[in-house]
């Protein structure tokens, strides 16, 4: 008998993805096993390098683009998750990719603004920056403010400098990502792996930003649905006033956070604590491990570090429900579109003879 993670009933009962099947401890498959995409979640997706983390995110992101109700989005740092978008036999999975992201220059704070840079807000430059985001909505309309202030030059031109290089990242744009355009069925894929951190984050931030206030003031029908990959970096950066936003106060107006990472020891307690669904794949690290066992739920009478419950061979995981309050060993199903997660490899490439 099937069970979907999440809300434990029967599947008919409302919008679900497919995840894979039961692991029976001699390996093999039993009953299948889903997810819920009927009301919000916070997720977390966990496991050291190869063992398929990234590969179960892209499983969630085929399952939603096809769900009913919902508003699936991907921030990509390491640009693995397009392939969703390739033309695949039978369903096909709805995808648009955006390769050049940008948002809005008001996504940001003044507070935000002066962490992006690395000034502070109590340095001349930092204050300058400050009222420049306070006041303005646009990166011309920050930079003229800086410049017709009474601070002194020296001040005025730190300023000016910080806001150039933040114009040359070009993520931010008065026309950047709004929540009209990343509320549709399909999957919207963000691509940020042409950026540094500090950019990346800024596109972070915009896109929760935006899907958090277009459900707040009702502007979004659909339920959305943030997928972060290596989300760790995300919550060490500016993006992460939006993430605690989410994982706090995003059940209310229906927003969803999906978090996978190869290192839950750099995830804020925060990030860990607010998942209602664990999923673990294989982790070898004894920081990554306490950091599990840390937020581990009261009625998980074993370990996850324990050898017969930590899985050992890519595509295995375990999965604590906290909405059930169970825990399941699985095999994540197979993916429909090609995962563009693999490393490559010295004896696949082709050298040409001198």
């Amino acid at each position: 008998m099937s069970f979907v993670i999440g809300r434990g009933d029967d599947v008919e009962s409302g919008p679900v993805g497919h995840l894979g099947a039961y692991r029976a401890r001699d390996g093999s498959e039993g009953a299948d096993l889903h997810l819920d995409f009927d009301g919000p979640h916070a997720m977390l997706i966990v496991g050291k390098r190869g063992y398929g983390k990234s590969y179960t995110m892209g499983v969630l992101a085929e399952d939603l683009a096809r769900a009913h109700g919902v508003a699936p989005v991907i921030v990509d740092p390491m640009g693995v998750f397009d392939t969703l978008a390739e033309t695949t036999p039978g369903e096909g999975v709805p995808a648009t990719v955006i390769d050049d992201p940008a948002v809005t220059p008001s996504s940001l704070d003044p507070r935000s603004w002066c962490s992006l840079l690395g000034l502070s807000p109590e340095s001349g430059a930092g204050s300058l920056v400050w009222g420049a985001a306070q006041n303005e909505s646009t990166m011309d309309g920050m930079r003229d403010h800086v410049e017709s202030s009474d601070a002194p030059d020296t001040d005025k031109r730190a300023a000016d400098n910080h806001l150039r290089l933040a114009e040359a990242w070009g993520v931010f744009d008065a026309d950047g990502i709004d929540a009209a355009e990343l509320g549709g069925g399909e999957v919207t894929i963000v691509d940020v792996s042409g950026l540094d951190s500090a950019p990346m984050n800024a596109v972070c931030r915009g896109v929760g930003e935006a899907l958090y206030r277009a459900r707040v003031d009702e502007t979004m029908d659909r339920l959305p649905w943030l997928l972060l990959d290596e989300a760790h970096t995300f919550f060490g950066g500016v993006a992460a006033p939006a993430l605690r936003t989410i994982l706090t106060r995003g059940r209310a107006p229906g927003v969803s956070l999906v978090s996978a990472t190869q290192r839950p020891s750099a995830v804020p307690e925060v990030g860990i604590s607010q998942s209602d669904v664990l999923l673990s794949h294989r982790l070898t690290s004894q920081d990554d491990l306490d950091a599990l066992q840390a937020a581990q739920p009261t009625y998980m009478n074993v370990s996850l570090s324990d050898a017969d419950r930590l899985p050992d061979e890519p595509g295995e995981v375990v999965i604590i429900d906290d909405a059930t309050e169970t825990i399941h060993s699985a095999q994540v199903r197979p993916r429909d579109t090609p995962h563009g997660g693999d490393s490559p490899s010295a004896s696949d490439v082709v050298v040409a003879d001198d």
